[in-house]
C-alpha cells in the first residue's frame, strides 16, 4: 500500500504523499490527548514609534488553539461551536484544544477530533502546547485562563471575546470573530510569505497532529495576509508573583500552583487577604521595600496590579490605575484607622504582609485572583509580593499576559480603556441616567 502512494507522483516527497494520505481521513467524534500535538510556537513582540502597544509577530502560523468558555451559559457554547467550526474549515493546520469539561461536552457535536488535557494531572502541559488562548466569557473567565498559566513565564497571546456580565477586559465583540481571529493568525506574515508547509529538519518525524491536518502554512489561508505592518495589536498586562511563607521562611505555596524556581506564582488581578468568618480585625504588620511601613488593622488588604486596579480594589476606594503604568496598589479594606489610605507604589517595590501576634483570629484567607488558595495564613506567617519584569531589551519580552486589542482609529492603549471606563463602569456618569 505504501509503496503504491509513493509511485503515484515521483517529485513527491514520501513525507507530503503520507501527508495527503492521511488527511482525507473520514472525521472522527473523538477526544485524543494534547501530548500528541506540536511544540508550541513563541511569538516575538515588536514595539512600535507611533504608539504604546506592541505588534505579534508569528515565526510561523499558529497550530494549537486553546479554547476557554464561561460555564453553564448554553449561549455561549453555541458561540463556542461556531467558532471552533469556523476555525477547522477556513484554517486546515490548526487543532482545537478545549478543557475536559467543555472536551467532554461538545465533541459529539463536531465532525473532526479535539485535544484535551486533565488539568489536575498535567496542567504544566499547556504551557508547552498552546500557542494562542481564546476565551468566551467575561473578566473571570479572562482570569481562569490566565490562572492556568500561574506558573508559566512565557503567557500565550489571549484573544477575548466579551460575553459575561462586565467584560472589561475583554476588546472584543463576537460578532466580529472572523475577522479578529484572522488578525491574530496571520500577524507577522509578509506580502511574500507562501510556504505551503512548515519547514522542518532532514528525517524529522511526523507528529499525529501534522499527518492529521494535511498542509499547513499561511499560503493555505489565501488572499489573508495582512503585511508585515499590520500585526495584531498587544497590551502587555503585567503581573505580580506571589509567595506564601511560614515563620521560619519556608515557602508554602500550594505544590499546583509552585513555579520551577519554588518562588510562587503569579497573578493578573490581585492578592486578597482577609479576615473571612472571623469576627475580629485582622493585624497585619506591612512592609514596603524591606522597611516597616504600618501595622494595619483592618478587614483585610489587597495588593493588585494595574489591570486589578478596577476590581475589588476600585470597590474598597482604590484609585484607577491605566494598565501600561508600571506600578503596585496597596489598598486596606475598611480599615479601623481613618489615616491609613490606599497606596500606589512603583512596580519594583517589594511588599510583605505579616500577620502580627497581636492578631485575635486563628489565620486569615488568601485568594488569588479571586480563588480561595486553599491554605490559610497563620500568626508568623508572610506573603511576599514581586513585580514581574517583562521587558528585557528591545522588541525581547517575556512575561506578563499579552491580550490582543481591537485595532481602533489611533491603535492606542488608551482608547479602550476610556472606552471601558465611560460605557461599562460609568464613570462619573449623572445620577437618574441610564
Amino acid at each position: 500500500m505504501l509503496r503504491a502512494i509513493l509511485r503515484r507522483s515521483p517529485r513527491q516527497s514520501p513525507r507530503l504523499a503520507l501527508r495527503q494520505q492521511f488527511s482525507t481521513s473520514s472525521p472522527r467524534h473523538e477526544i485524543k490527548d494534547i501530548g500528541s500535538l506540536s511544540q508550541r510556537l513563541i511569538p516575538k513582540y515588536q514595539e512600535s514609534c507611533d504608539g504604546e502597544l506592541l505588534s505579534l509577530q508569528w515565526p510561523a502560523p499558529p497550530r494549537n488553539i486553546f479554547l476557554v468558555r464561561k460555564d453553564c451559559a448554553p449561549a455561549v457554547t453555541d458561540s463556542l461551536i461556531e467558532f471552533v467550526n469556523h476555525v477547522s474549515s477556513t484554517y486546515p493546520s490548526i487543532a482545537v484544544i478545549l478543557e475536559s469539561k467543555t472536551a467532554a461536552e461538545v465533541h459529539s457535536l463536531l465532525s473532526f477530533p479535539v485535544y484535551s488535557v486533565s488539568l489536575d494531572e498535567k496542567r504544566t502541559v499547556l504551557h508547552d502546547k498552546v500557542d494562542l488562548t481564546v476565551t468566551l466569557g467575561g473578566d473571570g473567565t479572562i482570569l481562569h485562563a490566565a490562572s492556568l498559566f500561574a506558573t508559566c513565564s512565557n503567557v500565550p497571546p489571549v484573544l477575548s471575546f466579551s460575553m459575561g456580565t462586565l467584560g472589561f477586559l475583554s476588546e472584543w465583540k463576537f460578532s466580529e470573530f472572523k475577522r479578529a481571529f484572522r488578525e491574530v493568525y496571520m500577524s507577522g506574515a509578509g506580502a511574500g510569505d507562501r510556504t505551503p508547509v512548515l519547514e522542518e529538519p532532514p528525517g524529522a518525524a511526523l507528529t499525529e497532529q501534522e499527518i492529521e491536518m494535511g498542509p499547513t502554512g499561511w499560503s493555505s489561508v489565501r488572499g489573508k495576509s495582512m503585511g508585515s505592518t499590520r500585526g495584531a495589536r498587544i497590551l502587555m498586562r503585567n503581573r505580580l508573583k506571589v509567595g506564601l511563607f511560614s515563620a521560619d521562611g519556608t515557602e508554602t505555596t500550594p505544590i499546583r500552583t509552585m513555579t520551577d524556581q519554588g518562588q510562587g506564582v503569579y497573578v493578573m488581578n490581585e492578592l486578597l487577604i482577609h479576615r473571612g468568618k472571623e469576627p475580629h480585625l485582622a493585624v497585619v504588620d506591612v512592609f514596603v521595600g524591606g522597611r516597616f511601613l504600618t501595622e494595619a488593622v483592618a478587614d483585610g488588604i489587597i495588593i493588585s496590579t494595574p489591570t486589578g486596579s478596577t476590581a475589588y480594589s476600585l470597590s474598597s476606594g482604590g484609585s484607577i490605575v491605566h494598565p501600561l503604568v508600571p506600578s503596585i496598589l496597596l489598598t486596606p479594606i475598611c480599615a479601623r484607622s481613618l489615616s491609613f489610605r490606599p497606596l500606589v507604589l512603583p512596580s519594583s517595590t517589594p511588599i510583605t504582609l505579616r500577620l502580627s501576634e497581636k492578631n485575635r483570629g486563628r489565620e486569615l484567607e488568601v485568594s488569588l485572583d479571586g480563588v480561595h488558595l486553599g491554605q490559610g495564613m497563620g500568626v508568623g506567617m508572610e506573603v511576599r509580593v514581586w513585580n514581574e519584569e517583562m521587558r528585557h531589551g528591545k522588541n525581547e519580552w517575556q512575561g506578563g499576559v499579552p491580550s490582543v486589542m481591537r485595532r481602533s482609529m489611533g491603535c492606542e492603549a488608551h482608547e479602550g480603556w476610556v472606552g471601558g471606563l465611560n460605557g461599562l463602569l460609568k464613570f462619573n456618569h449623572p445620577f437618574g441616567e441610564v
